[in-house]
């Protein structure tokens, strides 16, 4: 297949940041998606309906002229996040959900949440007004080895809250492990997953190829083979739990390659040709589109979209950087070459 047309897809875990570098980084989302769900964790964090109607505003100020593109808003879940909140962020038409980082598991994460159960008032109310719960996956325990924290968070975390609140749609979000896949395919209705392009198409070796490569650092981190094998499963085999979410996360080249580095990978200027790649691979092209544009909005409630999007099996190569105020952007394959192209 060398044409590939499919309904406009949408973005369900993307990451903005905010001034200069929304303004870099917006126009590849929106060249390719419809919508996105936008990730809660600026300097400060995006904690109240007010500030994240405001967010709201200056994505859509930053867009292209011409561009037609919907940013889902969340807020960023705290210890201290208010029952009253949650009612004004669904009364609001422009809030999706809610994101819980557990602290420290992540970039700005500091302000998340240290105890699950002190949030059961505000989970409970999330459940009455229909909001989403996206998680970010990972215990932060020390103890745990960082290649286990997501199988980890399921067995402490996730699996009780799914079932104390049993109405409450959750997004499992960003799945490494086959451990995730066999929750999210065996729970009940209403819990979801979303997977990235470098977790289908890398495993951890790839971090360690001829040296570090801080490029490749994000969180949660590159598995097993065994657990790509497992996620690659899952889009090939049509399950409607699974969607795209590319966790597209821009850090400037002086904050990854530095001597701690940020977690974070920029995949937005080819966030859907690397899907294509995958699903090539696969033998699976004709699934693409539910994954893309399909199986997500149907998880949300919302209707898909009614444009298109119009692939072709074209080689291109990302450059080595972009321009970003202050610095430069390192796109995920920067230098390497990337076979499907999105049709001018």
């Amino acid at each position: 297949m060398q044409v590939l047309t499919i309904r406009r897809p949408d973005d369900w875990h993307l990451h903005l940041r905010d001034g200069a570098t929304l303004a870099a980084v917006l126009p590849f989302t929106a060249r390719r998606f419809a919508r996105a769900v936008v990730m809660p964790n600026l300097s400060p964090p995006v904690t109240t309906t007010t500030m994240a109607l405001a967010y709201r505003q200056r994505i859509l100020a930053a867009l292209p002229s011409g561009v037609e593109f919907t940013p889902l808003m969340t807020l960023y879940l705290t210890d201290d996040t208010p029952v009253e909140e949650i009612d004004r962020a669904a009364a609001s038409g422009a809030v999706l959900g809610c994101k819980l980082y557990p602290a420290g598991a992540t970039t700005h994460s500091a302000a998340g949440v240290t105890d699950i159960r002190r949030l059961d008032a505000v989970l409970e109310r999330m459940s009455e007004r229909g909001l989403t719960l996206q998680v970010h996956g990972e215990v932060t325990d020390p103890a745990v080895d960082i290649f286990d924290r997501e199988s980890c968070f399921i067995d402490r975390v996730l699996a009780p809250l799914v079932e104390r609140f049993t109405s409450l749609r959750v997004v499992f979000e960003h799945v490494t492990t086959r451990a995730a896949v066999e929750y999210v395919c065996a729970a009940r209705p209403g819990v979801g997953a979303t997977i990235t392009p470098q977790h289908l198409l890398l495993n951890r070796n790839a971090l360690f190829q001829g040296g570090i490569r801080p490029h490749l650092y994000c969180l949660p981190v590159l598995k097993r083979e065994a657990d790509r094998e497992a996620l690659r499963g899952a889009v090939a085999g049509g399950n409607p739990r699974f969607f795209l979410g590319t966790d597209s996360a821009p850090h400037a080249r002086s904050q990854k390659e530095t001597a701690c580095g940020c977690a974070g990978i920029f995949s937005a200027h080819a966030g859907i040709e690397l899907y294509a790649e995958v699903f090539e691979e696969l033998g699976a092209l004709a699934k693409l589109e539910d994954f893309a544009s399909g199986f997500g909005a149907d998880f949300y409630g919302l209707p898909r979209n009614r444009g298109t999007l119009t692939l072709e099996r074209q080689a291109w190569t990302p450059p080595p950087g972009y321009p970003l105020s202050p610095g430069e952007l390192v796109p995920f394959r920067a230098g390497e070459s990337v076979s499907w192209a999105v049709q001018a």
